[in-house]
C-alpha cells in the first residue's frame, strides 16, 4: 500500500487530504495531506484521522501533525510516518490544552450563540498573558516577536494579509497601526496578495491572520512574502497549524476552539491580538504618547466586562431582528472604524441568513451606491465614532429621504440625538474610539443571529461554507 499511494500521489496535482483503506489489509488507515489540513490524533484503543482539532477533543489530546506531502500509516497498536520517498519520518506528538467541554453547546442553542458569550473571557485569554507588572503600570509583552528592536526599527512597510472575517480584522488593524506607528499598512486580500506582484523585502513585515491556520490562500501569500524576503508574522488560533510553523513567528489568540462556520470569539481575539502588538510596536518606535498607550491599555482590560455588559442587555438587538428579518437586501454605512466594523457586521449576516448585505464607506453613497436606496431598504448606519458622528448624521437623513429604514448603531453618549431621525437605535457602552470596532461587532453579531433564527436558517453550518478554506 505505502508504494502504490506514493506512487500515485508523485502524478497528482493540487491540494488533497487523504484517509485510504485497502480491503486485503483490513485494521489499517492510510493518510496522506497536501495544503489541505490533516492531522492524526492517538489515545490507548487506536489512532484517528481529522481536518481540525475540535473534532477528536473528546477521543484524545496527543496530536501529530503532518506535513506536506507525508503519508501516515494507522493501525490499532501503531503509527508511523513516511516521506514521499518511502522513507520513515520521526515526529513528536504535541498535547492539545483545550477543555473538551468547549467543544460542546453547554446548554446554548447553537454553538455560534455560546461563542458570541465566550468573547469576554477569550479576550482576557488573549490579553492578560501578555501583560507585565511595570513599577504599578501595565505594559505589554510580546515573547513570541522574535525580531530585535534594530529589526522592527527598520521595518518601513506592513501588509496585513488575510480572508474573509480575518481580512476584516486586518481592515481595522490598518485604521489602528497606522494612527499608532506611522508607517504605511496595506490589508490585501490573500487571494489577490501573490498574483499582484506585491513590493516586499526585507524592511517589510507581513502579518498573516487566519483562525484555523489553514486557510489556503493566506497559506500561499505567506509563502510568496517569505519568497520575496519579507518577516512574517502569523496571528492565528490553532497550536502547530500550517501557518504557524511557517511563519517567522506566530502570535496565538487563544480562542478555543470555535465550532461554528461563522467567526464570533475568532474574530474579537484577532482585533484584540492587533491591538497588543500595535501598542507594542509604536511604544518601540515612539510614536504614541505614553497618555494614549495608557488609555488605550486600560480600556483594552476592561472592554470584556463591557461586552458582558451588553450580552446580558441583548432584548432590543432580538426586538429589531424581528422587526427587520423580512427584508431582501441591506445595507451597512460608516466611516473610518465605523466602515471597517460594518463590513464584519455585514458578511455575519449574509453568511448565516442568506440575506443579500453590503457595507460601504457613507462617503460613496453619493458615487453610485445611493440609487439603489428606495422605500422600505434596511439601511444599518453605524455612528459610533464619535469624531465623525456629524458626517454620520447627515448620511441618515440622506438614506431617510429616500425612503430608507434606518437602523443605527451608536454609542450611549449619541443615543438620543440619533433616535431624532432614525427608526430604530442600537447603543454600546463608550469606550476609546480605537476599540470601538470589538465592542461594536456584538451587537452586529446578535442581530445577525437572530434575523437567521427567525428565517430559520442552519446557522453553526450555513450552506456552501466551510470552516477551513483550503481550496482557491
Amino acid at each position: 500500500p505505502l508504494e502504490a499511494i506514493t506512487k500515485v500521489l508523485h502524478r497528482v496535482e493540487g491540494s488533497y487530504a487523504l484517509g485510504i483503506l485497502f480491503a486485503d489489509h483490513p485494521g489499517e488507515i492510510y493518510a496522506a495531506r497536501k495544503d489541505s489540513p490533516l492531522i492524526v490524533g492517538q489515545n490507548d484503543t487506536g489512532c484517528l484521522i481529522a481536518s481540525d482539532v475540535p473534532a477528536i477533543l473528546k477521543y484524545t489530546r496527543t496530536v501529530y501533525y503532518m506535513e506536506n506531502q507525508e503519508v501516515a500509516v494507522l493501525r490499532g497498536d501503531s503509527l508511523s510516518f513516511y516521506s514521499m520517498d518511502e522513507e520513515e519520518v520521526a515526529k513528536e506528538p504535541a498535547t492539545i490544552d483545550w477543555d473538551a467541554d468547549a467543544a460542546e453547546k453547554a446548554g446554548y442553542e447553537h454553538f455560534m450563540l455560546k461563542e458570541m458569550y465566550e468573547q469576554p473571557r477569550t479576550i482576557v485569554d488573549t490579553v492578560s498573558p501578555r501583560l507585565r507588572d511595570n513599577g504599578g503600570e501595565k505594559d505589554i509583552t510580546i515573547e513570541e516577536l522574535n525580531m530585535t528592536d534594530e529589526e522592527l526599527k527598520a521595518v518601513r512597510k506592513i501588509h496585513i494579509v488575510a480572508c474573509g472575517s480575518a481580512y476584516h480584522a486586518g481592515i481595522v488593524g490598518k485604521y489602528v497601526w497606522e494612527r499608532l506607528l506611522r508607517r504605511p499598512v496595506e490589508v490585501v486580500l490573500a487571494s489577490e496578495f501573490r498574483y499582484s506582484g506585491p513590493l516586499v523585502d526585507g524592511n517589510t513585515l507581513v502579518i498573516t491572520i487566519s483562525q484555523p491556520g489553514e486557510t489556503l490562500d493566506t497559506m500561499g501569500a505567506l509563502r510568496e512574502a517569505k519568497r520575496l524576503g519579507g518577516r512574517t508574522l502569523a496571528v492565528c488560533n490553532v497550536v502547530g497549524s500550517s501557518i504557524a510553523r511557517e511563519a517567522d513567528d506566530v502570535l496565538y489568540t487563544w480562542a478555543g476552539p470555535e465550532i461554528a462556520v461563522a467567526t464570533s470569539k475568532g474574530y474579537s481575539t484577532q482585533l484584540a491580538a492587533l491591538y497588543l502588538v500595535g501598542l507594542y510596536l509604536a511604544d518601540l518606535l515612539g510614536t504614541v504618547e505614553r497618555s494614549e498607550y495608557d488609555a488605550v491599555l486600560t480600556e483594552l482590560q476592561i472592554l470584556p466586562e463591557k461586552m458582558e455588559r451588553y450580552l446580558r442587555d441583548f432584548q432590543d438587538t432580538q426586538y429589531f431582528a424581528s422587526r427587520y428579518f423580512n427584508h431582501g437586501s441591506v445595507f451597512y454605512i460608516g466611516r473610518n472604524l465605523d466602515y471597517a466594523m460594518g463590513l464584519e457586521g455585514s458578511l455575519k449576516l449574509k453568511e448565516i441568513s442568506y440575506i443579500h448585505s453590503e457595507a460601504y464607506a457613507s462617503g460613496e453613497l453619493k458615487h453610485g451606491t445611493i440609487s439603489l436606496i428606495e422605500e422600505g431598504t434596511l439601511v444599518v448606519a453605524l455612528s459610533a465614532y464619535s469624531r465623525l458622528f456629524a458626517k454620520a448624521m447627515s448620511n441618515v437623513v440622506e438614506v431617510k429621504a429616500r425612503g430608507a429604514s434606518v437602523l443605527a448603531l451608536t454609542v450611549e453618549p449619541h443615543r438620543e440625538e440619533m433616535a431624532q431621525t432614525a427608526d430604530e437605535v442600537m447603543t454600546i457602552p463608550d469606550i476609546h474610539e480605537l476599540l470601538l470596532p470589538s465592542l461594536g461587532v456584538v451587537p452586529l453579531q446578535l442581530f445577525a443571529y437572530y434575523v437567521a433564527l427567525m428565517r430559520g436558517c442552519d446557522i453553526d453550518k450555513p450552506r456552501n461554507l466551510a470552516k477551513s478554506v483550503t481550496v482557491e
